[in-house]
Order: structure tokens, then C-alpha cells, then sequence
């Protein structure tokens, strides 16, 4: 489609215009997929690394988490702040610093000589990852304004990143075998670059069109402790039981300073960083739930997998890598069926039919034995469910988008991704303990034999996947009470009446919904 300059020009746009155009949207929609992909890899890519980093920097079990969870941390904690600041101080100045700052965390990560090293570079790479993430799809958002356009790049960006969490464990399996896990960092350096370069030369520089350009400082100090304090709280639980000290006290920092985010934001901030009448948009509101339930049980799945395959079945990094390529190419089909059906259908239907085949694959899952196999017991289950969710994200990423006003594109953005983060650390941190007090139950008063503690383990994972399939149906729930067609109410709900460039935004999302209805 020709650019804006182009349609008010008197003189048609000629060939060279029209493949001109067409290039620098395609190298846009690349450019976002990438940043994407980067930023869900690393969730996932460290997980079957981390026996090799135990051994070379000397971390103890209770220890090791915190290579995951510092990036949870603060990729959760800061995901809001990001996404208004790419709104405020522009798309492509935030995108190329959100790539700046991950690749120099990467390149920390890499040359690690100690733990305390390795998990504040941890730290620093989650912080880059919340300024690039939001920043994304904002730049989707704001460059494909037609709904079909819109449908099809979220589709072609709901798969990258899907894909980018199933294919962390192949390439962190096959890096780790191969290499080291140092290379699994080092390997974000060349693609930084890259993307840094491109974005200097496709994006261009694009903002919110308010006159209000503060950042919510105190707001987003108070959001982002709570966040931090709350995974905290609930990561440590596989540690400190729930009653204690070291799980209540940062449990009521969250809350009180959920309580003072609340005040500031309504009775304190003149350009408060959450509008909280946005969330009067039940499309929004829907979708942020659903999506906590969803990625909590999919995130939780793809560790738990991994878990099983290498600590039951013995298989090795590499071969638990190669185990997780179909769940990969089943969630690129199911983005890229949903991204076909939702422009004709809306996005509650496939969203509807995703959550409920993510949840079949879970209750299969949760059937696993000591002595089962690959065919039998994961393949068909594991497929599924990540079908299921690569058929959950696409309209997903486009009900929260669709329910707001440009300039409120970015804060859309961050609380999606900062749903998806919070519900996946969450449910992580409670179904880790979970499966750990099922197999110390089980092991409590017997000896030790492998056969024995393979079975407790297995006993373990299988009450996880049965949770996180009851998780999975309740994100489903959730689903049902996302609208099927996002109309002009979106914009009236987060601003308290009608603007132009709302009523202007809206204009494609309405044609698609009446299309849908009709």
C-alpha cells in the first residue's frame, strides 16, 4: 500500500514509488520481528545451559534461579516505563537504545567471570529487553493502519516471538553442546548490530501526538518496586515457604506500593503513565487477563518439558533442543491461520478455539510416566498446546492494540507484554514449588534409587502440566468476555469523550469489526 505522501500527491505513484514503499514497510515489519524474537529467546534460551553455568561459576540449586529471574525481574518491572517512553521520546530513538542496551548486557553475560557478574548483566539485559520490547509492536501499530495490513503483521510478529520462546531450548541446546553457554549470549551481538544499522536507515522517527511530554517518574517508580517485589515474593517460594518472612515482607511492599501506584496515579500525576479509565475498555482489559493465564501455562510447560526430557528420559542439551522443532512449527502454522481468520472472523472465535487446544495439550502432557518415551508422551501433547497458543497470540496482540488511541499505543504495548511477563514469572515460581513438594513427599522416608527419585520427579511434572491445563481453561474464561468487534468505544473510555484522531484511528478498526459481524 503507497505511503500517505504518495495517496495526496496529484500525480499517481509510479512503480518504483510503490516498491520503494513496499521495501522500507517490509524492512519495518522485519526490523520489529527481530527485536522481538531477541527479547523472547532469552527467556527461554538459558534453561538447558544451566547445568554447564552451575558447574563453571559454582551456583548452588537455590542460587541458579536467579539466572532466570533477574531477567523476569526487571523485564516485568520496567516493561510499562519503556512503552510510555517510546511513545514520548520516539519509537526509533527508543528501539535502537532498547538494542544498544541489550546487546551490551548480552556481551556482559558472555564474559562472566563470577556469579554475581552473570546475574546483574541478567539484570541489565531484562532492563534492555523492557525498553525494546513495547517499542515493537508500537512501531507495528503505528506503521500498518489498514486492519487487514495490521492483521497480518501481528500475525507474522505474534509468530516470531512465539517462535522465539519454543526455540530458545533448541539453540541454547545445541549452542551449549557444541560451543558453550557463553555462546548463547554472544550470538545476540551480530544481530544487534545489525538491527541498529537497518533501524538508522528504514525507521523513521515517529511519537505520541500529546502535548504532555513528562514521563510519570513517581508513578513508574511505585509500579515498577511493586512488580519487582511481587515476582520476587513469589520466585522465591521454591526457597522460603509462603509464611515466611522472606516471602511476606516483599509481598507487602507490592501491595502497599500497588496502593500508592493507585494514588499517584489518580490524584497526583498530571500526565499519569496509566490512565487507569482505560482499563473501562473491556476488550483490553480481557486481553491482558487471558494473556496472564495463557503465557503463564505455556511458559511454565516449555521448562517443565525440559526438565523432564533431560533429568527423566536422559536425553542430552542437544537432543531435548532437537525434541522441541515440531512445538516450533506448530506455533508458526497456528499464528499464521489466526492472522487469516481474524480479519474475517474477529479475534474472540480463534482466541476461543487456541486457549481450548492449548489446554487439551496440557492435560495429555500432565499423563507422563518414568518410563515413557518421546512419541508417546510428549510429542502429540506438547504439538497442541503450542498450536493452541500460536492460534492465542495473534488476536490477542490485536484486541489490546485495537481498544486504544494512538498516542496510547506504547502504554497498550507495555501492559500486554508486561501481563504476558508477570503472569509467566508468576505461575512459574508457584508450580515450581508445587512439582518440588510433590517429589520431596514422595522421596520423605524411602532410598533414594534412581528408579525412585525418576519416579518422584515425573510425579512432580505431571501435577504441574494438570495445573497449568486448569490455567490454560481459565485464561479460555477470560476470553469470553473480550467483545467481537472492538467499536469507537475504545477511545471514549480512555479519554472520557471523543477526539478527532481518535475517531480518525478507529475508522479501519470499525470496517473490520461490522465485516466480521456481518
Amino acid at each position: 500500500m503507497p505511503d500517505a505522501s504518495a495517496l495526496s500527491s496529484p500525480t499517481p505513484a509510479g512503480p518504483g514509488v510503490i516498491e520503494r514503499t513496499g521495501l522500507r514497510r517490509g524492512m519495518v515489519l522485519g526490523l520489529a520481528c527481530v527485536g522481538q524474537f531477541m527479547v523472547v529467546l532469552d527467556l527461554s534460551i538459558v534453561t538447558v545451559a544451566l547445568p554447564s553455568m552451575q558447574r563453571d561459576l559454582g551456583f548452588s540449586t537455590s542460587q541458579l534461579q536467579w539466572v532466570v529471574n533477574a531477567y523476569a525481574l526487571t523485564f516485568g518491572g520496567f516493561l510499562l516505563l519503556g512503552g510510555r517512553a517510546a511513545d514520548l521520546f520516539g519509537r526509533r530513538r527508543i528501539f535502537v537504545l532498547g538494542l544498544a542496551l541489550f546487546a551490551c548486557a548480552s556481551l556482559v553475560c558472555a564474559v562472566a567471570q563470577d556469579q554475581q557478574m552473570l546475574v546483574g548483566a541478567r539484570a541489565l539485559q531484562g532492563l534492555g529487553a523492557a525498553v525494546l520490547s513495547p517499542a515493537t509492536l508500537t512501531i507495528l501499530t503505528t506503521t500498518f493502519r489498514d486492519p487487514r495490513e495490521r492483521a497480518r503483521a501481528l500475525g507474522i510478529w505474534s509468530a516470531m516471538a512465539a517462535i522465539g520462546g519454543a526455540s530458545g531450548a533448541l539453540l541454547g541446546g545445541v549452542l551449549t553442546d557444541l560451543l558453550s553457554w557463553r555462546w548463547i549470549f554472544y550470538v545476540n551481538l551480530p544481530i544487534a548490530l545489525g538491527a541498529i544499522l537497518a533501524a538508522r536507515v528504514y525507521l523513521s522517527e515517529t511519537r505520541a501526538d500529546t502535548q504532555r511530554r513528562h514521563l510519570d517518574v513517581l508513578g513508574s517508580l511505585t509500579v515498577t518496586g511493586s512488580m519487582v517485589a511481587l515476582v520476587y515474593a513469589v520466585a522465591g517460594t521454591d526457597v522460603h515457604p509462603w509464611s515466611s518472612t522472606s516471602t511476606v515482607v516483599p509481598l507487602a511492599i507490592a501491595a502497599t506500593g500497588l496502593v500508592l501506584f493507585a494514588l499517584v496515579e489518580t490524584r497526583v500525576a498530571a500526565a499519569p503513565l496509566v490512565p487507569f479509565g482505560i482499563f473501562r475498555s473491556r476488550a483490553l482489559s480481557a486481553a491482558n487477563l487471558t494473556i496472564m493465564f495463557v503465557a503463564g501455562a505455556m511458559f511454565t510447560m516449555w521448562l517443565f518439558l525440559s526438565l523432564y526430557l533431560q533429568d527423566v528420559l536422559h536425553y542430552s542439551a542437544l537432543v531435548t533442543g532437537l525434541g522441541f522443532v515440531p512445538q516450533t512449527a506448530a506455533i508458526a502454522v497456528g499464528a499464521q491461520i489466526s492472522a487469516r481468520i481474524v480479519p474475517r472472523l474477529g479475534p474472540r472465535l480463534p482466541l476461543l478455539v487456541g486457549t481450548s487446544i492449548t489446554t487439551v495439550g496440557l492435560l495429555w502432557l500432565s499423563r507422563v510416566t518414568p518410563t515413557g518415551t518421546y512419541a508417546s508422551e510428549v510429542l502429540g501433547g506438547s504439538v497442541l498446546a503450542t498450536f493452541g497458543m500460536g492460534l492465542s497470540f495473534t488476536p490477542l496482540a490485536f484486541t489490546a492494540t485495537a481498544g486504544v488511541r494512538p498516542q496510547d499505543a506504547g502504554l497498550a504495548s507495555g501492559l500486554l507484554n508486561t501481563s504476558r511477563q508477570v503472569g509467566s514469572a508468576v505461575c512459574l515460581a508457584i508450580l515450581a514449588t508445587i512439582a518440588a513438594a510433590r517429589t520431596r513427599a514422595l522421596l520423605a522416608g524411602n532410598a533414594h534409587s534412581a528408579v525412585h527419585e525418576a519416579s518422584a520427579l515425573t510425579s512432580g511434572f505431571a501435577r504441574v502440566f494438570l495445573i497449568a491445563a486448569a490455567i490454560a481453561a481459565a485464561g479460555a474464561l477470560c476470553a469470553l468476555a473480550i467483545p467481537r468487534s472492538v467499536r469507537q468505544e475504545r477511545a471514549e473510555v480512555a479519554a472520557g469523550g471523543p477526539e478527532p484522531n481518535a475517531v480518525a484511528a478507529s475508522e479501519g478498526h470499525d470496517a473490520l469489526a461490522l465485516e466480521a459481524e456481518g
